[in-house]
């Protein structure tokens, strides 16, 4: 089964990004990999959805151009299975039959574009850099996630608590109340804890609170 390698430190406008081609025409595959490596992005060609399925992705900004009409499982039965997974690469379908309803589908499902075939070069070079857009963006945000996740985890445990509380609005002298401390210990606490998180100001600090979910 497909997987996502780790969330990587690394800036995503350092990563080379990449587009995976899922269609059994070799001719298609052929020409819309020649036109990717053409405006410099890194080009992989699947002749299959289970040929894709046993890929593990690095974290890189990425999105699939996904033919709707393949053996074995379709196209919209991978999007599927990439959804159930948590896979939320960006997909672009493409389809020589396409219809309404099928395209309508395709949008519900949430495809970032469904493109008839045969295609305009630039429509598609169009929609391949929205969908690296969008998943530049995601990656930006998970990884500033990951990385107050790793700030939070060197808190101490008291610091953690009073950082929880402080996010829901409480004053200093209800957390002392609620946790059975000095409110100037409570104080010392909670500076430790913007510290240690880099926050600017109380606000920030709450912030990052509900960044975490805590």
């Amino acid at each position: 089964m497909v997987k996502i390698a780790p969330t990587s430190s690394q800036p995503t406008s350092d990563v080379e990004p990449a587009v995976y081609v899922i269609d059994d025409d070799a001719g298609v595959r052929d020409s819309l990999g020649l036109l990717f490596r053409s405006v410099g992005l890194r080009a992989e060609l699947f002749r299959s959805a289970n040929e894709f399925l046993q890929r593990k992705l690095p974290p890189n900004p990425s999105c699939l151009v996904l033919d709707v009409r393949l053996p074995g499982l379709s196209g919209f039965e991978l999007h599927a299975e990439l959804t159930r997974v948590n896979i939320q690469i960006p997909i672009i379908f493409i389809t020589a039959h396409g219809d309404i309803p099928m395209s309508v589908r395709a949008m519900k499902a949430g495809a970032v574009d469904f493109i008839t075939k045969p295609f305009r070069d630039q429509d598609m070079l169009d929609a391949v850099t929205a969908a690296i857009t969008r998943d530049r963006t995601r990656l930006d945000a998970e990884r500033a996630r990951f990385d107050l996740q790793g700030l939070f985890t060197s808190l101490t445990s008291r610091e953690q608590e009073v950082m929880a509380l402080v996010a829901t609005g409480l004053m200093n002298k209800q957390i002392a109340a609620h946790v059975g401390l000095s409110e100037i210990t409570v104080k010392i606490h909670r500076g430790h804890a913007m510290k240690k998180m880099h926050a600017k100001s109380l606000a920030d600090l709450v912030k990052m609170a509900e960044a975490l979910g805590i």
